[in-house]
């Protein structure tokens, strides 16, 4: 039998920005990850266009 963890489409998200970060800068991974916890916050909270 395998186990599977459940990982939120959030998690996810978070961790991959967070991967993005640490590869594209100096940051360690703590640093990173609360970014990465921040810019996800950031894009999930811009408002979504309307249409008219």
């Amino acid at each position: 039998m395998t186990d599977t963890k459940f990982v939120s489409r959030y998690d996810q998200r978070v961790a991959f920005v967070q991967d993005v970060l640490q590869q594209n800068s100096a940051l360690g991974a703590e640093s990173a990850r609360d970014l990465a916890v921040q810019v996800v916050y950031a894009i999930d909270h811009i408002p979504e266009a309307t249409t008219r």
